[in-house]
């Protein structure tokens, strides 16, 4: 039996990743951060499973990571932890550093520090933010970065020291450089995901509008589910590599909000007012990814175009809604 460690196993794509790995027969191990609330939701109904198993750690406390790594001896490690919030990271942009960059860099070395530097095969969850302000469309592995948020700066600081400590200790590192990827679990701060939570809400009564920053950026979107497939299959490779992760395709978020609001029979224009506070100090105008290079070497490729993953996402809040009004409709 195969074991995997993944940090940030309570985020959207640690739960997905979790539940691929488990059905592969692996024995599955989380890195959770102690919390006062419940961090747990997304992961709930996998708890139950004997071959999950999570322990309380922290990116930017090393000596943890240490001692987990020491006792679970994992054959893979997936680092999907992170602040991975854009616009969070320029009102916190220490933490964002410490806990994106740095973070890796604790991880990294707490795995030489375990002896397993050649033992185990690495993941890094690396980011499009890091390409900003474009300088290739579409972007490949070898587009030029420039990133334009402390969250694409420390993407990018981790992104080099995981070729850094390949080209230096023959370390089975890899980086998937992952275009954004969404679906019912993303959190209700990210776009995509606050647009289909207050579109139901509004179909149901229960919100009057929406407001959102700049509605002309444009984003490569696809579905987490199967994105954390190509970031198994990149640890499955003989000889590790780099590799854009996307569809190829590319939409506005005024394109979303009518993918969203017309599934539902709205307009959104009658309900998205502006809030110039929800703007980006610097915008990364353009995003889209070509995955010819993961098709070629994994043989993997998006299935969900984004029409159908805002319909997923959408039927999804809607349920979340039916059972708000359901419970108001009751006190």
């Amino acid at each position: 039996m195969k074991k995997a460690l993944i940090t940030g196993i309570t985020g959207q794509d640690g739960s997905y990743l979790a539940e691929l790995l488990l059905s592969k027969g692996y024995e599955v191990h989380g890195i959770v951060r102690r919390s006062s609330v419940e961090i747990k939701g997304r992961i709930s109904h996998l708890l139950d499973n004997e071959n999950l198993h999570l322990h309380f750690g922290d990116l930017i406390d090393s000596d943890s990571l240490t001692s987990i790594l020491y006792n679970t001896q994992p054959d893979e490690i997936y680092n999907l932890g992170a602040q991975s919030h854009v616009r969070v990271s320029f009102d916190n942009p220490s933490y964002t550093g410490f806990a994106t960059g740095l973070g890796t860099q604790n991880l990294l070395t707490s795995i030489s520090t375990s002896g397993l530097l050649n033992k185990t095969r690495f993941y890094q969850a690396s980011s499009s933010e890091m390409y900003g302000k474009v300088q290739e469309i579409p972007q490949v592995e070898t587009t030029p970065f420039w990133p334009r948020s402390p969250y694409g700066c420390a993407k990018l600081y981790s992104y080099w020291l995981t070729i850094n400590y390949r080209e230096s200790f023959n370390f089975h590192g890899s980086n998937g450089i992952l275009f954004n990827h969404e679906s019912p679990r993303r959190a209700e701060e990210f776009v995509t995901r606050k647009i289909t939570r207050a579109a139901t809400r509004i179909k149901l009564g229960l919100q009057k509008d929406l407001k959102l920053g700049n509605l002309d950026a444009k984003r490569d979107w696809g579905y987490a589910k199967e994105f954390v497939e190509a970031m198994w299959l990149m640890l499955q490779q003989d000889q590790p590599d780099d590799y854009v992760v996307a569809t190829n395709e590319t939409y506005s978020i005024k394109d979303f909000l009518g993918f969203v609001f017309e599934y539902l029979d709205l307009d959104y224009r009658e309900f998205v007012k502006y809030d110039p506070k929800l703007e980006r100090p610097a915008e990364v105008d353009l995003l889209i990814g070509d995955p010819a290079k993961a098709k070629a070497k994994l043989g993997w490729e998006p299935k969900t175009s984004t029409q159908e993953l805002a319909k997923i996402m959408v039927d999804s809040d809607l349920k979340l809604a039916q059972q708000e009004k359901l419970l108001l409709d009751q006190a």
